[in-house]
C-alpha cells in the first residue's frame, strides 16, 4: 500500500507512465495559488461541473473525474506557460487546479437530487416541490461550502495519523507526478508523459465528434432495423411470443447497442465484473422481465417501455438499497473505530485557519437554514438536525471511503430517508429535502479528503487545497444548476431514455414508498422487491470474502443494469471486453493509455452534450 508522507520522496508502485522511477520531490513547493492557477482552477470547475451531470445520469453513477481534471489542469498550465513564454508548470499548481475540478464535479453529482425532485413532482399528486435554477444554486452553495469546511479539521485525523488509503487520491498523485517528472528523468519518461496528456484530448476529440456525427442516437436498432428491413409477413425474430398471453418486442425495450464513445470509455474502466453484473441486470429487466409479467398477467401484450421501468424498478431498488446497507453493516469495525479514535486524534485545522472554518461553518449553516426555511418552506429545527446528523454521516461515509474507494453515501442518505420518514411522517417533501441535505453535506468532504491525500503524497499545502474548493463550490453549484434544465429540455425527462439517472429513481421511488407503504406496490412487484433485496444482501456477503469475490455477482452493478437503459449497458460492456482484450494483448500500453484515453472518452461526450444542450436551449 502506499505511504502517506509530506515532504519526503512517495512510495508509488513501478509504472510505464514514470519508468519505474519514485520521483523525489523538491524540497521548494511551488503550490502557491496564483492568478494563473485561480483562472485554471475555475476554468476546470465549470468543465467538470457541467459536463458531470450528463455523466452521471447518463451511466448510472458518478465516474472519479479527479484524473481527468487532472490532465484539464495541465493542457491549460502548460498552454498558459506557452502564452506567457515562461515555465512555470508544476504537479503542486495542478494539483490545486485539479481539486477545484473534482470539487465542482462533486457538487455537479447532486443532479442526481434535482432528478428525484422532478420524477416526483412528474408521478406524486402531493409532491409541489420546483427548484429554479437561483434556488439549487444558492442551496448546493450553502451545502457544499459546509461540507468542505465540516471536512477541514478531518483531514490530519485521517489523512496523516490514521494514514487511510484514499485510493483515488493516490491515483490522481500518481497521474500528477507522471505529469510533472523529475528534472533527472530519462527522455523516454518525459515523452510517456506527454503520450498519456495527448491521449486524453484524443480521447476528448473522437468522442466529442461522434456525440456531433450521431447527435446523440441510439443504434437501439441492431434489433430495430433488422426488423425493419424484413418484408411484410416474415416471422419475427425479435418478437417474443409468450404463449396466448400475447408478445413484446425486444425494440420496444431498448435492446441493443448505443452509438457514444462515454459508454465505451466507462467500461473500459469499471472492470468486467461490474460490466457482466451490469449485463445481466439488463437481460433479466428488459429481455426476461417483460416475457414473465405478460405471461402471468401482470402486464397487458405489447407494453410500452415505460410500463416496464415502473415494474423492475421495485426490485433494483430493493438490491441497491439492501447491498449498500448490507456492505456498511459489515464494515462496523471501521464504524466503531472511527468514533473511538476520534478520542485522542489530533483535531487541527491544518494550515487552515480553524477559526476560519469556524465562521464559515456559522455562516454557510445560518445560510442553508434560511435558503431552506425561505424557498424550500424546510421548518429551521429540520435543517438544523439535517447538519447535525450529517457529522456521524461524514465520519462513517470517510472511514469507509479511506478504508474501500466505496462511498457509501447513497446508502447512508437512503438510512436518513427511513429516519426523517419517522421524524416527519408522510411528508414527502421534507424527507427529500432532509436527506438531500445530509446526502449533499458528506458527499462534499469525500472530495476534498481526496483532494487531501493526493497533496499529503506530493507536499501540497492543505490551505491551498481548501480555498480552491471552497473557490469551486460556487462555480459547480452554478454550472450544474444551470446545466440540469437545459439537459432535461434536450435529452428528455429524467427516468426516460435519454436520462435513465437510476440514483435519482432509486432515491424518489425510496421516499414515495416510505409515505405510502408497501400497498402502493403491485403484489408481484413487492415480491421481487423481497426476493431482491435478500439477494443483495447474499451477494453483498459473499462479495465481501476476496476469494469469492470474483465468482460473485456484483449487486450494485446489476441494480444499475436494471435501471439504465439496456443499450448503454451492453455498449459498456463491449468497452470493458476492448479493456480486457487491450491488456491480454499489449499490457504495456494499456497501462500508458487506457487510463488516459477512457477518460477523454467520457469527458468529450459529456462536453459535447452540454454545449448541445445549450445551443438547442437558446435556438427554442
Amino acid at each position: 500500500m502506499f505511504a502517506a508522507v509530506s515532504h519526503e520522496e512517495p512510495d508509488l508502485p513501478d509504472s510505464p507512465l514514470h519508468g519505474g522511477l519514485r520521483p523525489a520531490v523538491d524540497t521548494e513547493l511551488r503550490g502557491s495559488i496564483t492568478p494563473t492557477t485561480i483562472v485554471a482552477g475555475v476554468i476546470v470547475a465549470g468543465i467538470m461541473g457541467a459536463s458531470y451531470p450528463y455523466m452521471v445520469m447518463k451511466l448510472g453513477f458518478g465516474p472519479n473525474v479527479s484524473v481527468v481534471a487532472a490532465f484539464f489542469g495541465f493542457v491549460l498550465l502548460v498552454g498558459a506557460d506557452l502564452l506567457l513564454g515562461r515555465k512555470h508548470y508544476s504537479r503542486w499548481q495542478n494539483n490545486i487546479v485539479e481539486a477545484a475540478g473534482t470539487s465542482a464535479a462533486q457538487v455537479a453529482f447532486m443532479c442526481v437530487l434535482l432528478g428525484a425532485f422532478d420524477i416526483l413532482g412528474r408521478d406524486h399528486a402531493s409532491f409541489k416541490l420546483e427548484l429554479p435554477w437561483y434556488t439549487s444554486f444558492l442551496w448546493l452553495t450553502a451545502a457544499c461550502s459546509l461540507g468542505v469546511l465540516m471536512a477541514v479539521p478531518l483531514r490530519r485525523h485521517f489523512v496523516v495519523d490514521e494514514k487511510l488509503p484514499f485510493v483515488d487520491g493516490l491515483s490522481t498523485a500518481e497521474t500528477l507526478i507522471v505529469l510533472d517528472p523529475p528534472r533527472d528523468a530519462s527522455a523516454e519518461v518525459k515523452r510517456n508523459a506527454y503520450a498519456a496528456a495527448k491521449a486524453v484530448m484524443i480521447g476528448v476529440l473522437l468522442s466529442g465528434g461522434f456525440m456531433l456525427l450521431s447527435s446523440g442516437s441510439h443504434l437501439v436498432g441492431l434489433v430495430t432495423s433488422a426488423w425493419e428491413g424484413l418484408p411484410e409477413g416474415t416471422p419475427m425474430p425479435f418478437v417474443i411470443a409468450v404463449g396466448s398471453a400475447g408478445t413484446y418486442s425486444l425494440a420496444t425495450m431498448g435492446v441493443g447497442v448505443a452509438y457514444g464513445l462515454l459508454s465505451i470509455g466507462s467500461g473500459m474502466l469499471v472492470g468486467f465484473r461490474v460490466n457482466a453484473s451490469m449485463l445481466l441486470g439488463g437481460i433479466m429487466a428488459w429481455v426476461v422481465a417483460p416475457y414473465f409479467l405478460i405471461r402471468f398477467g401482470v402486464l397487458a401484450s405489447n407494453p410500452p417501455k415505460l410500463e416496464v421501468l415502473h415494474w423492475v424498478m421495485w426490485p433494483a431498488t430493493g438490491m441497491l438499497v439492501a447491498g449498500g446497507l448490507t456492505a456498511l453493516a459489515l464494515r462496523w469495525k471501521l464504524l466503531v473505530t472511527t468514533f473511538t479514535s476520534l478520542r485522542s486524534a489530533k483535531i487541527s485545522g491544518g494550515e487552515f485557519p480553524i477559526r476560519w472554518v469556524i465562521i464559515g461553518i456559522i455562516v454557510c449553516s445560518v445560510a442553508l437554514c434560511a435558503i431552506q426555511n425561505i424557498m424550500l418552506d424546510m421548518p429551521i429545527w429540520m435543517t438544523l438536525a439535517a447538519i447535525v446528523l450529517s457529522v456521524p454521516l461524514m465520519l462513517v461515509g470517510l472511514r469507509v471511503l479511506g478504508e474501500t474507494n466505496w462511498g457509501p453515501i447513497s446508502a447512508l442518505s437512503n438510512m436518513m430517508q427511513g429516519l426523517f420518514a419517522l421524524v416527519a411522517p408522510h411528508s414527502i417533501s421534507a424527507n427529500m429535502v432532509a436527506s438531500g441535505t445530509t446526502g449533499t453535506i458528506a458527499t462534499s468532504s469525500e472530495a476534498i479528503m481526496q483532494d487531501y491525500k493526493c497533496g499529503e503524497m506530493i507536499g501540497t499545502k492543505p490551505r491551498y487545497l481548501t480555498i480552491m474548493q471552497l473557490l469551486a463550490v460556487p462555480a459547480g453549484a452554478l454550472a450544474v444548476s444551470l446545466v440540469y434544465p437545459t439537459l432535461v429540455h434536450t435529452y428528455g425527462k429524467v427516468g426516460g431514455e435519454g436520462l435513465p439517472s437510476p440514483i435519482s429513481m432509486k432515491w424518489a421511488g425510496f421516499a414515495e414508498l416510505l409515505e405510502q407503504g408497501i400497498s402502493a406496490l403491485k403484489p408481484s412487484a413487492f415480491d421481487a422487491l423481497i426476493v431482491f433485496s435478500l439477494l443483495g444482501v447474499l451477494f453483498t456477503v459473499l462479495e465481501s470474502r476476496p476469494k469469492l469475490k470474483k465468482f460473485v455477482p456484483s449487486p450494485t452493478g446489476i441494480g444499475i443494469g436494471i435501471l439504465v437503459p439496456f443499450s448503454v449497458v451492453f455498449t459498456m460492456f463491449i468497452g470493458g471486453i476492448a479493456a480486457l482484450v487491450w491488456e491480454r494483448v499489449d499490457k504495456k500500453s494499456a497501462d500508458l493509455y487506457m487510463v488516459p484515453l477512457s477518460s477523454g472518452f467520457i469527458a468529450g461526450e459529456a462536453l459535447i452534450a452540454v454545449i448541445a444542450a445549450g445551443v438547442l436551449f437558446v435556438a427554442t
